[in-house]
């Protein structure tokens, strides 16, 4: 019997990098769903119910910290792993608001490679199931 396909919700509204993110974890063998802005993503999320959210910080609709405050209202979403992968190095006050949320990590696009975001995802996975 197979194992159990993770199923993985990617926010981000650059269509060019949701497309690789979406591919590379296609190939990885995670169920894709995604999001172009906030909006979406929070439904998407509350539908779908992800193994884990990376969420881009910088969106229309809604950004990532207003949905991840939404995430963290509901009951489901509230324990849902959460890796922000932006192009913001954070300054004091946004590392004070992400830090209230949990994110699992948080990684800036031009510093972090596929590869490394594939096993972060894979690390949160697997702690969460242990």
């Amino acid at each position: 019997m197979p194992a159990p396909t993770n199923k993985i919700l990617i926010i981000e509204d650059n269509e060019s990098y949701l497309s690789i993110l979406q591919q590379k974890f296609t190939y990885e063998k995670f169920e894709v769903i995604t999001g172009e802005n906030g909006d979406e993503g929070l439904i998407k999320a509350i539908d779908n119910k992800p193994d884990i959210i990376l969420i881009d910080l910088l969106m229309p609709k809604k950004n990532g910290i207003q949905l991840m405050e939404e995430l963290r209202q509901n009951e489901w979403g509230k324990n849902v792993p959460i890796i922000i992968l932006t192009n913001i190095n954070p300054d004091d006050a946004i590392s004070q608001i992400i830090l209230k949320n949990q994110p699992a990590y948080y990684l800036v696009k031009p510093e972090v490679k596929l590869e490394d975001i594939v096993k972060k995802v894979k690390s949160v996975l697997n702690n969460s199931t242990n």
